[in-house]
């Protein structure tokens, strides 16, 4: 049976079945998200949910975008793409999500406004918390229709505020209390969330491997495309309303990298099965290729559009 999951075949014994014994992964991957948000966390202080007033209309633009635009991309492609319904619903799930752990970094490499983007990512992720179980709800009977499961909005909140939030805060709390020992341990506990990360989304394809390899000549390109005309759009509209280059490289990155992780997650949740379900495959695959648009694509904005 592990030949079923091609390159992904030394997961065997790690991950089993659909429709197996999944208590592996059940207990795994939340965990794994509380530490990757912990490590979000860490990384800030009380102060970065300030600059949403210090630089107020930076800020309330990025968010806007994030939780508005973000989704709308998704939704108008998937109306000019054939995708099963539950890979559909997959990538509004992922399009729902706060900006990924690493958008800080590629942030800095890209020369965009480090400050704003620690700050969006801080706020987006703790607002997911309301606006994600709605929006999937919405979306469940939208691309799913009867074959929608039955969602109990409520119970989807509380869970993603006890393996999101929480750990932020334990987080935040951490370095306020003990800041000389966070600086010291951040970088590790950064290294450990990034391959926990990695782990999650091979986890979240090697489980449904046949089902991607099924759709990706499909699912990547578009996955491709939302990804590459979120950039643009974060640049252009940031460069319209009269933000600096460096917010618009910000805001740019902010959009186009998603927390796959959490999509991951939260489309666990939803399904309410054991294991990681089919809707988890879009964000593990967006997991991928993010990083082969972002990282040349915010190069090649900055070169066009500049910081000034």
């Amino acid at each position: 049976m592990a030949e079923c999951f091609g390159p992904f075949a030394f997961l065997w014994q790690v991950v089993p079945e659909q429709g197996g014994n999944h208590m592996l992964l059940d207990v795994a991957l939340p965990l794994s998200l509380a530490f990757i948000m912990f490590s979000l966390g860490y990384g800030l202080t009380f102060a970065d949910f300030g600059r949403v007033f210090a630089m107020p209309k930076a800020a309330l633009s990025g968010i806007v975008l994030q939780v508005c635009v973000v989704p709308a991309v998704a939704y108008g492609l998937l109306q000019l793409v054939n995708l099963p319904p539950a890979l559909a619903f997959g990538v509004m799930i992922l399009a729902f999500c706060p900006g990924g752990v690493t958008s800080n970094i590629l942030t800095k490499l890209s020369g965009g406004n480090v400050a704003l983007s620690i700050t969006l990512t801080a706020v987006v992720s703790l607002m997911s918390v309301a606006t994600v179980p709605v929006l999937v709800g919405w979306a469940s009977d939208a691309f799913l229709g009867a074959a929608a499961p039955d969602l109990n909005v409520t119970a989807i909140a509380f869970s993603m505020f006890a393996i999101t939030a929480i750990p932020v805060l334990i987080g935040l709390l951490a370095r306020f209390l003990a800041g000389s020992i966070a600086d010291q341990t951040e970088p590790t506990v950064t290294r450990v969330a990034l391959i926990l990360f990695v782990v999650i989304v091979v986890a979240a394809l090697a489980t449904n491997w046949q089902l991607f390899l099924e759709n990706v000549a499909l699912l990547g390109p578009l996955l491709m495309a939302i990804n590459a005309i979120l950039l643009v759009l974060g640049v252009v509209i940031s460069r319209v309303i009269g933000l600096s280059g460096a917010d618009g490289l910000c805001i740019s990155v902010e959009m186009g990298v998603q927390n796959a992780a959490l999509g991951i997650t939260v489309a666990g949740l939803v399904a309410q099965v054991g294991g990681i379900p089919e809707f988890a495959v879009p964000a593990a695959v967006y997991g991928i290729t993010m990083y082969i648009v972002t990282i040349p694509g915010m190069f090649l904005l900055r070169r066009i559009f500049g910081r000034a």
